[in-house]
C-alpha cells in the first residue's frame, strides 16, 4: 500500500505491521459535520501534484478515497469557485490560477520566510551550498524556500512548494525532533506501517536523528546518492519549520557534516534573533 494513495480523511496509523487498527494521524480542528464538504474539497485539491496536472473524476476518486459521485459534486463546485479548470477535450481538471495566488499570498505574508530568505541566500552564496526552509504537511515536508548554490553541477532541482519524504530527509527528521510528542508518536507509527519492510533499519535511524537534534541541535541524512544534508528545527509562534544546508559531493559523509553543521547553526541563530525581535 502506498501511503500517498491513502484516504487522509481517515488516515490509518497502526502500531504494528500485522495490525489493521485504524486511527487518525492527528487531531484535526473543526471536524464538525458542517465542515466535511470543505475537508473533502481540500482533499481533491491536494491530489494535484507535479506530474499529475490533469486529473479526471475517476482518478480523483481513487486518490482521495471518495465516491465518484461525491468527487463529481466537489469538482463542479471547485470549478464554479475558480479553483479548478476543465480541459475540454479530456474533460479532466487542472488547478486554476487562483491557487497560485493563494501560494503567493502565503509567501509574501510569512514573517519566517521574510526574515529567513535573505539570510539563507547570503549563506548559500558565501559558502557555495544549498539552503532550504521547509514546513511539515502530514507525512511530508514542503519547501517554503530553496536557494541552490551547490559547488558541483547537479541535475537535481528543488523549488518552493516541492515535497520530500519526512522520514527519509534531514528536514523531516529535524521536524520530528521538535514535534509535539503525541504527533511524533503518531507519525512514527505511521512510518512503521508504510515502511514496514525497511523499518528494521529506518526505525533506529529516526530515533538516532531525534536524539542527535536533542543533543547537538541538528541531524544529518543522505537520502539521495552523494547528497549530504544537515538540518535543524526552527519554531516560531508555535509553528514548526526545519532549516537545512546541503551539498552534492563525493566527499565522506562525516567530513561534510562537520563542515556544514557550524554554518547551519550560525544561520539558525541569526534567524532566531531576528524572529525574536519581530515578536
Amino acid at each position: 500500500m502506498n501511503s500517498k494513495q491513502w484516504n487522509w480523511l481517515h488516515c490509518p496509523v497502526v502500531s504494528a505491521p500485522s495490525s489493521r487498527t485504524r486511527a487518525p494521524l492527528a487531531e484535526k480542528p473543526g471536524r464538525s459535520p458542517a465542515n466535511r464538504s470543505l475537508e473533502r474539497g481540500m482533499e481533491v485539491l491536494r491530489s494535484f501534484r507535479p506530474g499529475s496536472e490533469l486529473l479526471g473524476n475517476a482518478e480523483l476518486a481513487e486518490r482521495t478515497g471518495l465516491s465518484r459521485s461525491t468527487v463529481s459534486r466537489l469538482t463542479q463546485t471547485l470549478v464554479g469557485a475558480g479553483f479548478l479548470q476543465v480541459e475540454p477535450r479530456s474533460r479532466a481538471y487542472r488547478l486554476a490560477p487562483a491557487v497560485l495566488s493563494l501560494a503567493q499570498a502565503m509567501r509574501s505574508g510569512s514573517t519566517v520566510l521574510g526574515i529567513a530568505a535573505p539570510r539563507m541566500r547570503a549563506t548559500a552564496e558565501a559558502r557555495r551550498v544549498n539552503v532550504g526552509l521547509a514546513a511539515p504537511d502530514r507525512d511530508e515536508m514542503v519547501y517554503l524556500e530553496s536557494i541552490r548554490y551547490n559547488r558541483r553541477p547537479s541535475l537535481r532541482t528543488v523549488v518552493s512548494g516541492q515535497r520530500v519524504p519526512m522520514e527519509l530527509t534531514s528536514l523531516g527528521r529535524a521536524y520530528l525532533a521538535s514535534a509535539p510528542e503525541a504527533q511524533r508518536k503518531a507519525l512514527l507509527a505511521h512510518f512503521r506501517y508504510v515502511r514496514r519492510t525497511q523499518w528494521a533499519e529506518l526505525g533506529p535511524a529516526l530515533t538516532e536523528a531525534v536524539e542527535e537534534v536533542q543533543r547537538q541541535g541538528y541531524c544529518a541524512a543522505s537520502w539521495q546518492a552523494e547528497v549530504v544534508a544537515v538540518a535543524t528545527p526552527l519554531v516560531f509562534q508555535r509553528s514548526h519549520y526545519a532549516l537545512n544546508v546541503s551539498l552534492t559531493t563525493s566527499e565522506p559523509f562525516a567530513a561534510v557534516v562537520r563542515e556544514l553543521a557550524p554554518a547551519l547553526m550560525a544561520l539558525k541563530a541569526e534567524i532566531q534573533r531576528e524572529l525574536e525581535a519581530a515578536e
